[in-house]
């Protein structure tokens, strides 16, 4: 397979224009290569903690004084 028809198959499988195509760089991976990854490992997760984002947010919308126990 050439490269030319791997990015026409793709391009038709997507539904993408064929220029997208060859702009993101598709190649077929060897499937005697087990451990093959195109991305390297050292680079920290891809994700967002919404929930911590949220909490780094969270502000009042009225100042309250700090909250102080008393003993009965």
């Amino acid at each position: 397979m050439t490269q030319h028809e791997l990015n026409q198959l793709v391009a038709d499988a997507t539904g993408e224009d064929l220029s997208e195509i060859r702009n993101r760089g598709f190649s077929l991976a060897d499937p005697l290569e087990v451990d093959f990854d195109p991305e390297p490992y050292d680079l920290p997760p891809q994700m967002i903690d919404w929930d911590e984002i949220d909490l780094q947010r969270n502000v009042a919308i009225v100042e309250q004084p700090p909250f102080c126990h008393q003993a009965a």
